[in-house]
């Protein structure tokens, strides 16, 4: 690498780059460069005369290889950048298998399942053994094999030391014939890509030398990320020549729950004996008072290495610390603060963000960012206001002031089920349209009128029967929206009436029944009281307005979908 590239990096950037030889750890604190160590180092090493076969970076998103090989380019050319393996881990894993399938068994290849083959798998064993689908959330079997797999368990090992979860339970037994099913398919799914080819290299010496020798060179982006599969594969890969480099930051390691383990950082020099360490502590991204802030935060961590943030830039502006009493107080804070940054400050929604730690949080600053019509997207999860249980409680209130909306009424007319199908929503739909009334209207008129007469036989029961059938559920229906009707225009608060309305229409019964889990459940049942909560508050602020409310929500709906992508984003940290 020419000089003047080096001068580019700082002292510690420059030691990181140029000690080629042996277990590298680069404690890269956030915005300290740590993308740059790892392009200039593969270009310091072709530089050096390594041959671009031989080098191997490793990353866990597509999105960040990417931006290594775009960034490696720039420094090496395209030609050179095009030989060197810029690659996520599942990829590597995927090539190497596709090299050695001979070795697998699977001399014409394999396919590999993505999340809705493995989801599709997994119900048909449910079926298979018996079980009705419908009682589990397939996503959360999925998962825990996944888990186990990426902690590198087998079938067999998973099973050991299990309590009496029954998802636990249920995963234990699918996990072995779900991993014979993928087998006799000639087929991996993403976690087997790195834990197939680590058992290859367990029980295959040659295969495991002749990709040592292949990557001499061996670096890893955001290494405390890293689970103990892609751990054991890093092992093998370097295991005759200890030329690896690992740059990550043990105060930024989040995800533990979906297998990450941060002793692989903790612990690098014992695994890695000799290891040099090397920190990267000059931070250019923020000023002095963040990193000071974040500092004396990250000091209370127990297991860490030692190393502090600074900064050459100017102090910038101080950090604001707001001790709120409740969630509510909390979310109009920031409601209020995003306003006067837009209206006074010049900002525009799309320039700010609010950070928190679960999706479950993200209600009350919806309500808040309402109120202040402030239109927002939320990132990595559902919008209150779009939940399943919320819609359809908004259905039944629309419905209830106002019998003409027809797509409310379709909505809810058979949920929970009460045996209204589509031919007869159908009848109903072409008796209003004969007499020119309203689809409620019909219902209605079920009361009297024979519009089941041309009903079909259903397994030869009589017609009388399905008609009388049918026009009792109709009618239970109207009835309920007149119950729930008269219950909101009494006296009662709008969290009260709207309560015993949805408890006799019975919906948080069916959310408790049709659940997955008594998680699920717990979880669907918190978001309604959280619409009656956001009901009550409205009440507070506006008065006894139900229409109001809806109209809020509806307007707030429409703004959004004609909104030009600018506006607050409400992610996690995750």
């Amino acid at each position: 690498m020419p000089l003047g590239r080096l001068d580019d990096l700082n002292p510690p950037q420059r030691e990181a780059v140029t000690t080629l030889e042996g277990p590298v750890l680069v404690l890269a604190g956030a915005g300290s460069g740590k993308t740059r160590v790892i392009t200039y180092r593969v270009a310091h090493l072709l530089e050096r005369g390594a041959s671009p076969d031989e080098l191997l970076a490793v990353s866990f998103t597509n999105k960040a290889a990417n931006e290594m090989a775009e960034r490696v380019e720039k420094l090496v050319g395209k030609r050179a950048a095009r030989k060197v393996t810029l690659s996520t881990f599942h990829a590597l894993g995927m090539n190497i298998l596709k090299a050695e399938r001979a070795s697998l068994g699977m001399p014409s290849g394999f396919t590999i399942y993505d999340a809705s083959d493995q989801l599709g798998l997994l119900r048909e064993l449910l079926r298979r053994v018996s079980i009705d689908d419908r009682r589990f959330d397939t996503k959360a079997i999925l998962f825990r094999i996944s888990r186990a797999k990426n902690a590198f368990l087998a079938p067999e090992e998973y099973s050991a030391g299990l309590g009496d979860d029954e998802y636990d339970l249920i995963a234990a037994d699918l996990y072995p014939k779900y991993q014979e099913a993928l087998r006799s398919f000639h087929a991996f799914d993403f976690d087997d890509l790195i834990c197939e080819t680590v058992r290859l290299f367990d029980r295959d010496p040659e295969v495991r030398a002749r990709w040592q020798a292949r990557f001499r060179f061996v670096m890893v982006d955001e290494y405390q990320d890293t689970n103990r599969a892609q751990f054991l594969l890093l092992k093998h890969l370097v295991q005759t020549h200890q030329n690896v480099c690992v740059v990550g930051d043990d105060d930024q390691s989040i995800y533990g729950w979906r297998g990450a383990e941060a002793g692989h950082i903790l612990e690098f020099d014992r695994h890695f004996p000799g290891a040099k360490i090397v920190k990267l502590e000059e931070n250019y991204r923020s000023t002095p008072f963040i990193l000071d802030a974040a500092n004396a935060v990250i000091a209370h961590n127990l297991k860490r290495h030692e190393k502090r943030l600074w900064t050459a830039r100017r102090t910038g502006e101080k950090l604001k610390l707001v001790a709120a009493e409740d969630a509510e107080v909390e979310a109009r804070f920031v409601a209020e603060e995003i306003e006067i940054l837009c209206g006074t400050r010049g900002y525009k929604p799309g320039d700010c963000a609010v950070l928190y730690r679960s999706n479950v949080q993200s209600r009350p600053l919806e309500e808040a960012l309402r109120a202040q019509r402030l239109n927002y997207k939320v990132i990595g999860g559902q919008a209150f206001f779009d939940r399943k249980e919320v819609k359809d409680a908004i259905a039944y209130l629309k419905l209830a002031l106002h019998p003409r909306d027809e797509i409310s009424l379709r909505r809810v007319i058979n949920y929970p089920a009460r045996g209204i199908g589509a031919a007869t929503v159908d009848r109903l739909a072409a008796h209003a349209g004969q007499h020119g009334i309203t689809l409620f209207d019909a219902c209605a008129h079920a009361r009297s009128a024979d519009l089941f007469s041309a009903a079909p036989l259903p397994d030869g029961a009589p017609v009388e029967d399905l008609a009388g059938k049918s026009r009792a559920a109709v009618t239970g229906f109207v009835d309920l929206i007149d119950r729930g009707r008269a219950l909101l225009s009494s006296g009662k608060n709008l969290r009260a009436g709207a309560r015993e309305f949805l408890e006799a229409v019975g919906l948080a019964d069916d959310l408790r029944g049709a659940a997955a889990s008594a998680l699920q459940a717990e979880r669907r049942l918190n978001n309604l009281e959280g619409f009656f909560e956001s009901l009550d508050r409205f009440e507070q602020r506006e008065g006894r307005d139900l229409a109001g409310f809806l109209h809020r929500l509806t307007l707030q709906s429409q703004d959004e979908a004609e909104e030009d992508g600018n506006v607050v984003t409400l992610v996690t940290l995750h």
